[in-house]
């Protein structure tokens, strides 16, 4: 039996616990999904680093996912364009069953390895790319085949599952693995196993972005003004960077078309 699938005996009573009871027992099994991502760490960076080259030669990451796996890839991919100012097709979620499947759940997508590659093919990857798959169980045919044709086609590739007997860990260049272990619902990878894969994604994302200049120090230099939120931060951005009252920053932006490098370098003691 695979670990994912596996009984916790921690939570065998589950159904008899008081709501304060449960959420203690989640807790537990949340801290062991982040202890589980911890000892993926060389792993994590060796992506990382991976994620940036291809970056940085004008390749694209892609990633390949079923079910929650697959939802949390187009999460991570989606957010990239507004942090980061990247093109949409700098980071891609391809998500078995299409893009439905992100509201609603399309399970059965998961076996078809020739769907996988179709699907892959359809974006003309090449020796440029990277592509991570991503599985709890590690075993999806979906994301297997995907990961093989990737290979085929000289991309380097990652494979994120939480199993140690994960079929993808033998096709894919740089292999993490998270083992969480039995879920607090068996077999329930959205809970444990997809905490420990959106921790991985946040940070191969954002590493990426960080090594290819798209911050400075810890600030997201990059933005996109697409809501008052993020105009807003923009010009507490660049009123951090050149010292400037926050009208004086907003104006700088204005006169910059809302680019922050462009706006700092307006200001001659920035």
């Amino acid at each position: 039996m695979l670990d994912t699938e596996a009984l916790n005996p921690r939570t065998a009573h589950l159904d008899q616990m008081s709501a304060q009871e449960m959420v203690a027992a989640f807790q537990v099994e949340n801290r062991l999904a982040v202890d589980a991502v911890e000892a993926a760490l060389p792993e994590i960076a060796a992506a990382v680093e991976a994620a940036a080259q291809a970056l940085r030669q004008g390749g694209r990451i892609f990633y390949v996912g079923c079910g929650t796996s697959g939802r949390i890839a187009a999460q991570d991919a989606a957010e990239c364009p507004p942090t980061y100012g990247t093109d949409p097709g700098q980071v891609v979620a391809i998500l078995a069953g299409g893009p439905s499947a992100m509201v609603r759940a399309a399970e059965g997508a998961e076996d078809s390895a020739e769907e996988g590659v179709r699907d892959l093919d359809a974006y003309a990857v090449t020796a440029g790319d990277l592509v991570i798959g991503l599985s709890a169980s590690g075993n999806a045919r979906y994301v297997c085949a995907a990961l093989e044709r990737a290979r085929a086609l000289g991309a380097r590739t990652v494979s994120v599952s939480s199993n140690k007997t994960a079929k993808i860990a033998a096709i894919a260049e740089i292999v993490i693995t998270t083992p969480t272990g039995a879920e607090a619902v068996a077999g329930s990878t959205r809970m444990k196993a997809g905490t420990a894969q959106k921790l991985v994604l946040n940070m191969i994302s954002t590493g990426a972005m960080v090594l290819t200049g798209h911050v400075m120090g810890n600030l997201m230099i990059n933005l996109k003004p697409t809501n008052e939120k993020l105009r807003h931060r923009m010009i507490g951005i660049v009123s951090h960077l050149t010292g400037l009252p926050e009208d004086d920053s907003e104006a700088l932006l204005e006169a910059s078309g809302w680019n922050i490098r462009a706006a700092c370098s307006l200001h001659p003691e920035s």
